[in-house]
Parts: structure tokens; sequence; C-alpha cells
């Protein structure tokens, strides 16, 4: 099974295209705010979405355009969360009727997304007026990928984009995808924004049981600061234009787009965590040894979730009784006696907790080790055989900066 990352991004499969334009809702008109994502034929369709109670209203609309499991294109502003609005369904719905007469397509093929300022009504007439633009921005290639990547973010300091090529029934296929996430970042399904499109040819049904398994050791072991957003949204489309057996069942085929979803899906990840709203540091941590998956999952969480120990990694302070403390109020049963605990990064490898307790190490190898930009805690739970990664950030003053005046 050969999975080889290429360039291309959400344009890397055959058939799509991408763009993005300024329409006006973000007030700098140096940034792209609305974004397209198309197919030329008809494509499978599979999402997951936040699950906080208060939801956006493009989510409303989404879910009732995919729930036939078929779709051709993706709409998206940002600037606007277009949440909390009694008018904020049928903006949705004039978003993707818009979009339908300039496509010929049917308004239920569209899947439609918003993300920025919660409460705020949605200015429809800048997205309205400019679809046509938006159309004509598409391309076929890295740029288009680049400027829809780019059209979704908010915070972000860089548009998110990762794609791959593998073999399917002795086709080549391809897989990409763009992602937004920088703040309110505590996934239950996804991420704030993902997008993600293939030309594996593969049921809908399939689809939606590959993403769905996938999001659980991806997506959802992201934490930038425990929010979880109203707007999360995850949609993949599959168009079959690389013309192999469709899969329609589990088994080799399976696996194989599974790995390369996976594969992709990390990489947005790490991207995620890395580029969260005023970090300094992408901050990992990989747990072994736990007696059970979900306790792995649930400590590797509960690591980089703690606020405590993110200040630390962002002073560069070895302070490894914080991770012990997150790791000892994890919600699951273990033997804190048996753990042991690593800081880890280009600058090395330090050892600083051994069967529950410290260890005399070295402040400046630990200081070398918490002065690179990825860190990694290594926990090995002494227990059993299961394993889980999580991924954040440390917590820096900018952080605050941004949140403390984010709507004006």
């Amino acid at each position: 099974m050969e999975i080889t990352p290429i360039e291309g991004g959400v344009c890397a499969a055959k058939g799509f295209s991408a763009g993005g334009v300024h329409c006006g809702i973000r007030k700098n008109t140096s940034k792209l705010d609305l974004a397209l994502i198309y197919s030329e034929t008809p494509c499978a369709a599979a999402a997951v979405y936040t699950r906080n109670k208060v939801c956006g209203a493009p989510i409303t609309v989404t879910r009732a355009h995919l729930a036939n499991g078929q779709a051709r294109a993706v709409i998206c502003n940002s600037g606007n969360a277009n949440t909390c609005n009694a008018d904020g369904v049928q903006k949705a719905q004039l978003m993707c009727a818009a979009l339908a007469r300039g496509l010929h397509i049917e308004e239920t093929d569209i899947a439609v997304a918003s993300t920025g300022v919660i409460g705020q009504p949605l200015p429809i007439d800048p997205i309205l007026s400019n679809i046509d633009p938006l159309i004509r921005s598409c391309r076929k290639d890295g740029e288009g990928s680049r400027m829809a990547g780019t059209a979704i973010m908010t915070t972000d300091t860089h548009e998110k984009e990762a794609s791959a090529a593998f073999s399917l029934n002795g086709k080549e296929c391809h897989i990409g995808g763009i992602a937004k996430g920088s703040g309110m970042i505590e996934p239950n399904m996804a991420t704030m924004l993902c997008f993600i499109t293939t030309d594996a040819a593969i049921s809908p049904e399939m689809l939606q049981k590959a993403l769905s398994a996938d999001v659980q050791t991806t997506f959802n072991m992201v934490s930038i600061d425990g929010d979880t957003s109203t707007n999360d949204t995850l949609v993949l489309l599959a168009n079959g234009a690389a013309g192999n057996a469709p899969v329609e069942a589990e088994g080799e085929a399976f696996e194989t787009f599974c790995a390369a979803l996976h594969e992709v899906t990390t990489c947005l990840c790490r991207m995620i965590a890395k580029d969260g709203e005023g970090a300094t540091k992408l901050l990992t941590c990989t747990v072994r040894g736990a007696d059970g998956q979900e306790t792995a999952r649930k400590i590797a969480k509960s690591v980089i979730k703690s606020t405590l120990f993110k200040c630390a990694v962002f002073g560069c302070d070895a302070n490894w009784g914080r991770i012990l403390c997150a790791i000892g109020y994890t919600e699951a049963e273990f033997e804190i006696g048996k753990v042991a605990v690593w800081l880890s990064s280009k600058g090395g490898r330090v050892q600083v907790c051994r069967n529950g307790a410290g260890l005399d190490f070295s402040e400046d190898e630990a200081l070398l080790v918490l002065q690179e930009d990825e860190v990694t805690v290594e926990v090995d739970m002494g227990s059993g055989e299961e394993t889980a990664t999580a991924w954040g950030c440390d917590l820096s003053y900018d952080y605050v900066k941004i949140n403390g005046d984010y709507r004006t």
C-alpha cells in the first residue's frame, strides 16, 4: 500500500476546480472571503458536523442537501458565521440558489458553509453579486486550491492544504483537501472547516463509513482552546473520475482508501494545531502502553488540553508535574504508578518521569527540547498495547490579544 504526498490540494483530484474572491464581507479588500469547490460530474458525498447544540444555519442546509449522499459543489464564506440569526437558513439557501443558477446544477447538490463572527447578520448582497466572479475564478490546479484555502481563513496565518496519490484496483487515484482552524477548536467531529475531494469511485455509504471512522483518530484529537465551534463542518466528495472499480464494501480497496484519507487528514490536523491562535509551537502527545484505545485517546487529549502545561510549553519550562496532573484527572481507569514521561523534539529527548515520580534531568537539555517549534510529550502507561496521538499548541499572550477584540 503506497501513498505518495503530491501537490494540488483540493484540486489534486481529477475533475475538480476551486477558486476564491473578495466579495466584501471582510473589510480588508486584500483578503479573499468567498470560496468555491466544484466537480464537473456528480459526486458521492459524506460529511460530519459540530455537536454543539448551537449550530450555524449553513449546517442545517447542508445536512438536508447531503441527505441523499450526493453533491457537486461547496460554497463557503469567511468573516461571518451566519449563526444565531433568524434569517440564517434563508440566506444559506439563497447562496445555494444563486450558485446553482450560475453552475446550472441543482440547489440540493451544493454544500454551504460559513465561518467568522457569531451572532451578526450575514450580508447576503455581496455574496449574491459575486457569484459569477467566483465561478470565473475557479482553476483546476494548485492555485485554485490556494485561493479557496485562503478564502475560508479567519485568524489563520496561512492556508492549509494536503494531497496524496494512491492506487485502487490498478487505477491511480488522488485525494486532497483544504482546512481552516486557528481558534475555537475543540472538535467533536472534525474541525472548524475542512473540504476534501477525491477522484476515487466509492459509494456514499462507504465514503461516510471511512470519514466517520477517520475523524475519531484525527480531527477529534485536536484541541486549540477547548471551545467547540458552532460551525464545524467537514465535507468529503468523491467523483469517481479515476475510473477504478467502485469501492462498495469493506476489503483491501476500502482499507487503502481509508489509509489515503488518513494521510491527508493527519497532515491537516498538524497544520491546524501548529497554527492555533497565537501559537508558537506545535504540541503533540503520543500515548502508548494503555490498556484500551479509549483510555489512550482520553489521556493524550487531556495532556494537550491542559492550560497550565500549554503555558509551560510557551515559556520553555519543563514543568513535568503539570503533565502528570493532566494524566491524573483523566476520566479513565489506570495505575499512575506505572506511568513514564519523556519530552522530545529535534533538540533532543529527555525523560522526566518514571513510575509516576520525577527523575533528575538536565534543565539545560530540557530547554533545548522545548525551544523547538514542534514538541512531543511521550507517555508510556505501562499497562497494555494501545496507542493514541493528540495535537495542540502552546498558549501565548497573543491568544488573549486576538480574542479580546475579535469582533472589533
